[in-house]
């Protein structure tokens, strides 16, 4: 399997050519995202956190009768 230097080349000529491209968001669209993901992940941690504690108590009510 014999590496082919021009095609490595041609790739990597490529990607950088579509990296270009790339609209990016700014920084202040970047802080908006982070923090709607950070508050969705709390949100679900919290409430499946409930959930847990809710399930076990009902399977240790369960288990002691």
């Amino acid at each position: 399997m014999a590496v082919n230097i021009k095609k490595i080349t041609q790739f990597l000529k490529e990607v950088k050519s579509e990296l270009k491209r790339v609209t990016w968001p700014s920084r202040k669209e970047t802080l908006a995202g982070t923090t709607v993901v950070l508050i969705i992940v709390f949100i679900t941690a919290f409430f499946l956190g409930i959930v847990d504690l809710g399930l076990s108590k009902l399977i240790k009510m369960i288990l002691s009768s």
